[in-house]
């Protein structure tokens, strides 16, 4: 028996009827068809674990419902389809309500309508299996000690409250730098704590335009405003059992913050346009760059949200301070990108490890993995050289000063960063630089003198 087959046991005490629905069923290549007269042989063979079972309501050892129900009691993924000499509305009703797929009575069409019904759940079951296929690749991709890279002291740390994060509900603040992977937090700890297999939703809060808030987290009635055309389930019903990631907190205007408040306070919200309050269960992170106790202070922040998302804090360390995780990561992103891009993989040579290492990275990892993304490119040979290195024009300066120079050599420096900035424009310079044009010319002239 193939392991992609999908498996029917098919129960039916007629034996010219049983045959029909054997011929039937197996007229697709892809089903695994035994039959079964009676209800007590089909149950010794339940172990084998089939997709479907076609169940005659009426046979000599078990009711259709009992039968059904010992089926179930086995294994809930079994798909039921009862079928019946005759339509009988209220017995139907009642095994639909208790799980069974379909109920199919005796007629004429019977073929017709049994391989309509298999063709749906085929879909069906294809559909789920799918899903399931992504939610295991997805848990898998966020199973953090693999994916959150690095081995510095500071990133040990997050490692250990995310570790203390799955094991609880509690609310969860990440806080850092832009860049430093605040939602790959958050999906790491969805994906490996108790709502793994609910969803995820996230909501970047500093990309909503203000008068949408409201109708974003909370949903809306149609007919509630302008251009509402039709009712919208807004993110806190969409996380529903899950996890509401909401990026950004410290965008959200404050003269929406007390509706968050109670929603999160009382566990329901009420959509716009709408009366009945909604109960909401779902587990709240959330996000900022921002000081929040700063921006409490300065009353752009609600104190009383501030302490109820408080809970427990995650401080992600810039990359700058993360010393070599530099290395590992910039490693890390040259591997993944020749796998992806089905390339030979790219060594730094020392100089560029150097040259790394030495940078401030204002954009954290982001910036890093987009660096070292452009130099698998620029490099020619099998390694990536300083000049395969770029970094972005506004950042150069900050990388100058990390290297040990003398005073006059930082001062030469930051003249020929000028020059080239501004098309060797020496007046535009002096101006930038607050110097006279005397002074630079000088400066140029004594360096070519000092360098023959």
């Amino acid at each position: 028996m193939s392991e992609q087959s999908f498996q029917i046991f098919v129960v039916e005490d007629d034996d010219w009827y049983r045959k029909l629905l054997v011929h039937t069923l197996s007229l697709n290549p892809d089903h695994s068809v035994k039959a079964f007269a009676d209800g007590e042989s089909m149950l010794k063979e339940l172990k084998n674990k089939p997709q479907l079972v076609t169940l005659d309501f009426r046979l000599p050892d078990y009711s259709g419902s009992e039968l059904f129900d010992k089926i179930k009691s086995v294994d809930p993924e079994i798909e039921v389809i009862i079928i019946s000499e005759q339509q009988d509305i209220e017995t139907a009703i009642n095994l639909l309500k208790k799980g069974a797929y379909d109920y199919l009575t005796k007629t004429d069409d019977i073929r017709d309508r049994l391989i309509h019904v298999l063709n749906k759940l085929g879909k069906n079951k294809k559909l789920e299996a799918k899903v399931e296929s992504l939610q295991q690749e997805v848990e898998k991709k966020y199973e953090f000690q693999s994916n959150i890279i690095g081995q510095s002291a500071g990133i040990k740390k997050v490692f250990r409250l995310i570790e203390k994060a799955i094991t609880t509900n509690i609310t969860v603040m990440i806080t850092g730098e832009t860049g430093t992977g605040k939602e790959v937090v958050a999906k790491s700890i969805h994906y490996n704590g108790k709502q793994k297999s609910k969803p995820f939703v996230p909501v970047n809060m500093s990309a909503i335009p203000k008068d949408l808030v409201e109708s974003e987290l909370f949903g809306h009635e149609k007919g509630s405003f302008t251009g509402a055309t039709g009712k919208h389930i807004g993110k806190f019903e969409q996380a529903q059992g899950g996890t509401l990631f909401l990026d950004e907190i410290g965008e959200m205007d404050i003269s929406l913050q007390a509706k968050l408040l109670r929603a999160l306070q009382e566990k329901e919200i009420t959509r716009v346009g709408g009366s009945s309050p909604i109960k909401v269960d779902c587990r709240v992170i959330v996000a900022t760059h921002r000081n929040l106790q700063k921006e409490v202070k300065e009353g752009n922040f609600r104190e009383d949200l501030y302490y109820r998302l408080f809970g427990l804090p995650i401080e992600l360390p810039p990359l700058r301070e993360r010393d070599k995780d530099v290395i590992i990561l910039a490693k890390h992103f040259a591997e993944a990108f020749a796998k992806e891009n089905d390339q030979e993989i790219k060594s730094f040579t020392k100089d560029t490890l150097q040259k790394l290492m030495n940078y401030s990275f204002p954009g954290n990892i982001r910036e890093l993995k987009s660096i070292v993304e452009l130099a698998m490119v620029m490099a020619d040979g099998n390694e990536i050289s300083p000049d395969d290195i770029t970094f972005a024009q506004k950042d150069v300066l900050a990388d100058v000063l990390t290297e040990e120079m003398s005073m006059k050599e930082y001062q030469m420096r930051i003249i020929h960063l000028y020059l080239k900035k501004y098309s060797e424009d020496i007046k535009m310079v002096a101006d930038k630089l607050d110097i006279g044009q005397s002074t630079i010319y000088r400066l140029l002239k004594e360096e070519k003198e000092s360098s023959q």
